[in-house]
């Protein structure tokens, strides 16, 4: 993965991470075009929280979304709006989700949040070791 570091006031990052939600009862539900427009709806979000999406992508019970993000982005508080924006919008442009969903739900309350980069822990173990450390 090539590193794409971004400034904001005295910090340099390249934070990236790779989300995954799944649908409300593992069911699926997500065809070839709602996962097209959950794709458009997480650049759309992305963009309006200071991110940057890198790749979207899902299968009938679950999506992927890896992304880069600022340091001072409140994970929790984004994962939550990109569930709410997205299943609010979703159902009413996908009337059939009602059929497997009475309830406005569409998304397991549950995630997984990973986090990514260009080095594995086991290189950075190595660098760190190798600091010259002072007498």
């Amino acid at each position: 993965m090539k590193n794409d570091f971004v400034s904001s006031g005295r910090a340099v990052s390249d934070m990236k991470a790779h989300l995954v939600l799944t649908t409300k009862y593992r069911r699926k539900v997500f065809t070839k075009e709602m996962i097209g427009r959950l794709q458009e709806l997480l650049w759309e979000l992305c963009n309006k929280w200071d991110c940057k999406m890198i790749e979207a992508n899902g299968e009938t019970d679950h999506i992927h979304l890896l992304f880069q993000y600022y340091p001072q982005l409140e994970l929790p508080k984004f994962i939550g709006n990109i569930k709410s924006v997205t299943s609010r919008r979703l159902r009413s442009e996908f009337p059939e989700l009602f059929d497997t969903y009475k309830k406005a739900v569409l998304w397991n309350e549950s995630y997984l949040i990973a986090s990514c980069g260009g080095v594995t822990v086991s290189q950075l173990k190595i660098y760190v070791e190798k600091q010259n450390t002072p007498d």
